[in-house]
């Protein structure tokens, strides 16, 4: 949520700003704006609406300097609009600020600073935190900064200006992502790599309540007391073309087709001689064989590959799993201690709420596993141990190549897990020759289905004008059975992200508890009918919608004589692969009927309303 870039140097501090916003686009955002000094002249512009809007404005009335801050803003406190907009500044000793997070207590602040005679403009927290410094500093920037920290309650990331100090920005972190980078003659803030990669690959990732202070000549790093830290200098070992659309007409669909390369990536990297391992786990086998049960804790698309997760790990390891939302687990007593496992699942690594049931679960002593895709995020860093999805950066909003790494990590991690508990029955060797497999199926169907015969691009047409024929009244349904029942809630999720059509996901033996009130001409429903252990009873579920006038749109699998059946109204072939292993092919045209939907209604596919990339904030 939001995107925060910081740069002092030789070059024109408006051409970094705008390049580094433009890749912190997929964060998610409303308005977006700069401040660059020059010449201890402090120069502010902001919009409401899309970076192009900015960047217009800037064209009729262009910013000089090589000192600036910018900002893309999620709304949270205030609405969407010019003044509401990053930087926020106190005019009267220069101070200038942009934030991501929620300060908790700003109300109370505000209350004070408003007494001792600040004058607010905005609507916003962040411009509590312009005047609290203001109010604290007496000569020294990084003091006033260190001195507001500790007023503050709540989230932040910010970087901070001061009118008269050209050359110099202070920026600081709290439960909020901020890195460093560090150039020759120049230095960047940023609140993702992508910003700054294509200025430098050395990194710094700054911990929580840590303050730094950058110039062209080189950079600081200090704790919540003033205390000066030697910070590690990480070098990031991908490409900024990696974060770039290669061809594709949106990162979405560039992602989608990434996935077979990712999967073979990540089988080699983790299995070699016939085993497999996680270099960079950190927990013991001798401490993993004594887990008793697990926890997986996470959100969004996340917690539904955690769903897969529980199946295969009850099945393989023979021990107690369950799944909860990191939202819902945060604020409850869960009843966990020394012998559980907690697995997080966090494609950015910053997820707040994720974060929170991370620190809950340390706090009752269980031992943290963290499943993350981006190298020195703040979960990656406080987990116990740590697996790599190995994803590369996953830019589009909608998350489609995280959700099949984080599946297969997890699939990989319960063989592991399995091998080291010695579960009787446990085979590793034939689990490892079927998952090496799955890179080929999966390419092999995206191949047949997007270049040769993009049935789901005319599927998805025949729904958009069967759409628009019934006044907009028209929905899907998603139903599946045992492991692929969270592939139907993903599938619902990614149409409901980029489409906005309405849609749900069911346990197929629910929908009569419920759903099947929902079958008439007018819901879409997509049966996941693979080959099974419960194939038989999804086949009774589809005779029960056709009976009732749904339109069915079924996923099975290549071959099987159902594709025949002339009363399902549309068929969805994926290669044959044993159950378990499924998921991560049937999740593949899920994904791609959602962008071909999408794309009928002409839908900003990879920045969709209301939506940001990882949410840092509750």
């Amino acid at each position: 949520m939001c995107g925060i870039i910081g740069y002092t140097g030789p070059r024109k501090a408006t051409e970094v700003l705008l390049s580094g916003l433009s890749r912190l686009e997929y964060r998610g955002y409303d308005s977006a704006g700069i401040a660059v000094i020059k010449g201890k002249k402090l120069q502010v512009t902001r919009k409401q609406g899309k970076l192009s809007v900015l960047i217009e404005e800037l064209k009729h009335s262009p910013v000089g300097g090589h000192t600036g801050i910018g900002h893309t803003r999620w709304a949270t406190h205030g609405a969407p609009n010019d003044t509401n907009a990053h930087p926020h500044t106190n005019h009267e000793k220069g101070i200038t600020v942009v934030h991501n997070g929620i300060i908790e207590n700003y109300s109370d602040l505000k209350k004070e600073l408003i007494k001792k005679g600040y004058v607010f403009l905005s609507e916003t927290d962040t411009e509590v935190i312009a005047h609290l410094i203001a109010d604290n500093y007496d000569g020294d920037l990084l003091k006033a900064v260190r001195d507001t920290l500790r007023e503050l309650e709540g989230s932040f990331a910010i970087a901070v200006m001061r009118r008269e100090e050209e050359g110099r920005v202070v920026g600081a972190r709290r439960d909020s992502p901020l890195i460093a980078g560090i150039g020759k003659g120049e230095r960047f803030l940023a609140s993702d790599v992508p910003a700054i990669l294509e200025y430098t690959k050395e990194i710094i990732y700054l911990d929580n309540d840590e303050i730094i202070n950058i110039t062209p000549q080189g950079h600081s790093v200090h704790d919540k007391n003033g205390s000066p830290l030697k910070k590690k200098i990480s070098r990031i070992t991908w490409d900024i073309t990696q974060a770039e659309k290669g061809g594709y007409k949106h990162f979405m669909l560039k992602e989608i087709f990434e996935q077979p390369d990712i999967l073979r990536r990540l089988i080699s990297k983790r299995v070699r001689k016939g085993r497999i391992f996680f270099e960079e786990l950190s927990i013991s086998p001798k401490d993993l064989a004594k887990i008793k049960d697990i926890a997986i804790v996470a959100c969004g698309t996340a917690y539904h590959a955690g769903m897969v997760g529980k199946y295969i790990l009850e099945k393989e390891v023979k021990v107690p799993a369950w799944v909860d939302q990191a939202s819902e687990f945060r604020y409850r007593d869960p009843v966990i201690g020394k012998d559980t496992l907690v697995i997080v699942i966090s494609q950015s690594g910053e997820t707040a709420d994720t974060l929170a049931g991370l620190r809950e679960a340390k706090k009752k002593g269980a031992t943290v596993l963290a499943v993350c895709n981006v190298l020195g995020s703040t979960i990656a860093r406080e987990a116990d141990g740590i697996i790599y999805t190995l994803a590369g950066p996953e830019i589009a909003v909608a998350s489609t190549k995280a959700y099949t790494a984080q599946i297969a990590t997890l699939f990989l991690f319960t063989y592991y897990l399995a091998a080291i508990k010695k579960v009787k029955g446990h085979n590793e060797k034939n689990f490892i020759n079927e998952i090496k497999k799955i890179p080929e199926k999966a390419e092999s169907f995206l191949n047949a289905y997007h270049t040769k015969k993009n049935v789901l691009g005319a599927y998805a047409a025949e729904f958009h004008n069967y759409y628009l024929s019934r006044n907009n009244k028209s929905c899907f349904l998603y139903l599946a059975r045992n492991i692929n029942y969270p592939n139907a809630l993903e599938g619902a999720l990614k149409l409901k992200e980029v489409s906005y059509i309405s849609a749900e996901g069911y346990p197929a033996g629910e929908m009569k508890h419920g759903p099947i009130a929902l079958i008439d001409e007018n819901p879409w429903v997509v049966c996941i009918a693979v080959r099974a252990a419960t194939y038989d009873k999804m086949i009774s579920n589809i005779r029960e919608i056709k009976a009732r006038g749904g339109i069915v749109m079924t996923v099975m699998t290549e071959g099987d004589e159902l594709a025949k059946d002339k009363s399902i109204n549309y068929v969805i072939e994926v290669p044959d692969v044993r159950e378990e292993l499924s998921p991560l092919l049937v999740v593949l045209p899920l994904q791609l009927l959602a962008y071909y939907v999408a794309r009928e209604f002409g839908y900003d596919i990879d920045k969709p309303r209301n939506l940001a990339k990882s949410v840092t904030v509750e």
